[in-house]
């Protein structure tokens, strides 16, 4: 069983600041501040 924890925004900008320092995973980055913004919507 998995256990989903909704993507928030703090986590997705941690996210976005290691993506940029490392130079990868640039696309999971996208999709995570996507997430981000859609579990934030109310």
């Amino acid at each position: 069983m998995t256990n989903k924890t909704p993507m928030s925004k703090e986590a997705a900008a941690r996210i976005q600041s290691n993506s940029a320092k490392s130079g990868t995973n640039q696309s999971f980055a996208k999709r995570a501040q996507s997430a981000a913004d859609k579990n934030n919507k109310s």
